[in-house]
C-alpha cells in the first residue's frame, strides 16, 4: 500500500491484528500511551509494551520490553506513542524488526510522511494521525474473534 489506507482497510487491520506491540507505552494511566493500550487489551488483542526507561517492569499484563529487538512475539501491529519530530529517529530500529509488523499505526496528531514513505518501501502499511482506540470504537469492530 502507497497511500493511507482507507476506511475499511483500516477496519480490516483492526480485524486482523491480534499482537500489538506499544511503542513508548506509559505506567501513567492519565497518558493516552496508557489507557489506549488498556483499552486495547480489554477488547482481547493482547499488547506488548515498549519502552526503555521501564523495560522489565510489567503493564497490561506483559512486561515491558526496553525496545523492539527485545521483543520475543511478533507483532501485527506497532502503534506509535513519540512525537513527530523523534520518529526519524526509530525508522532503522523498526526496519531492523524481524518479521517486520505488517503495519506501524502512530496515533493522533503524529504524522511523517518521510518516514512513511520509508516504512511503506519495506512492505509496512503506515496509518498516521489516528486513535487506535477512537478507530476501533467508531468502526465497531468489536471484539477480537478467539477471546
Amino acid at each position: 500500500m502507497t497511500t493511507e489506507p482507507t476506511r475499511p482497510e483500516i477496519a480490516q487491520i483492526l480485524q486482523d491484528a491480534r499482537n500489538i506491540g506499544v511503542f513508548y507505552a506509559n505506567p501513567r494511566s492519565s497518558a493516552p500511551a496508557h489507557y489506549v493500550p488498556a483499552y486495547l487489551r480489554s477488547v482481547g488483542y493482547r499488547v506488548l509494551p515498549i519502552h526503555p526507561a521501564h523495560g522489565g517492569t510489567v503493564l497490561h499484563g506483559e512486561p515491558v520490553r526496553e525496545s523492539t529487538a527485545t521483543l520475543d512475539l511478533p507483532v501485527d501491529v506497532l502503534v506509535i506513542f513519540r512525537r513527530p519530530e523523534a520518529l526519524k529517529t526509530h525508522v532503522d530500529e523498526w526496519l531492523a524488526m524481524r518479521p517486520l509488523p505488517t503495519v506501524i499505526w502512530t496515533q493522533s496528531g503524529i504524522r511523517d510522511d518521510d518516514v512513511a514513505r520509508q516504512l511503506r518501501n519495506a512492505g509496512i502499511t503506515v496509518v498516521q494521525d489516528h486513535c487506535m482506540m477512537v478507530e476501533h470504537r467508531a468502526l465497531a469492530v468489536g471484539r477480537i474473534p478467539g477471546t
